[in-house]
Order: structure tokens, then C-alpha cells, then sequence
């Protein structure tokens, strides 16, 4: 498995439940907890929800792999998936707005396309 096809694949899957403005945050170099972060976030708890199991399913199905931690899936507002080196944020969009991730590391490579 590839780093990058886990990272299209994640996306991907986000994009499919309908996910608001899902984006890859590269951090190689910058951080030592993860390589890489996928920030997207949903309009209503059951939303990011759905988002958060769809992703979990079809990567444990098609790559094999589960998270090493899941947060906040029982409340719905701030849901992170720990795949190692990838980590999965899917938040309610006001939250979103609110801690801004994607501007926490300045200046870094946020792809809203596909892994680089």
C-alpha cells in the first residue's frame, strides 16, 4: 500500500458521504505525531458520523487496516480517526471554523485535490 493511495482513498470516501471542503495537510517534517492530516468537516452530527464509519469500513475492507484510536464518534462534533502517520479529522463546520487546522501549522501544503 502506498502512503498516497491511502490518503486519495480517505478523501475519497469523505467526498462520498458528502463531506464539506475535505483537505490533505502535509506535515512531514513539521510534526512528530503524523505525517499527514485529513480535515473535512459535515452539517450535522449524523453527517460526520457517517462520514467517520464509511471511512472506517472501507479502509479496514480494501486496505486492511484500522484506526489505532477513534475520538469522539458517540457525541459527532469533533471525530478523529489515528491511522499512525495519517490522522482523520472530521469535524460539525461550525467547530471547524472555529479551530481552524488547516492555518494551526502556517505556512504547510493543504491539498484539496489529491496527495502530492
Amino acid at each position: 500500500m502506498e502512503k498516497e493511495d491511502l490518503l486519495n482513498k480517505i478523501k475519497d470516501l469523505a467526498e462520498d458521504k458528502k463531506a464539506y471542503r475535505p483537505v490533505i495537510v502535509d506535515l512531514k517534517g513539521m510534526s512528530d505525531i503524523c505525517s499527514h492530516q485529513i480535515i473535512c468537516s459535515g452539517g450535522t452530527e449524523k453527517h460526520t458520523i457517517a462520514i467517520a464509519k464509511n471511512i472506517q469500513i472501507q479502509i479496514k475492507n480494501e486496505f486492511g487496516i484500522i484506526p489505532e484510536n477513534v475520538e469522539g464518534l458517540t457525541t459527532g462534533e469533533w471525530i478523529l480517526l489515528d491511522y499512525g502517520s495519517t490522522i482523520v479529522h472530521i469535524f460539525l463546520d461550525s467547530l471547524r471554523k472555529y479551530y481552524a487546522l488547516e492555518d494551526l501549522w502556517g505556512k504547510v501544503n493543504v491539498n484539496e485535490r489529491s496527495a502530492v
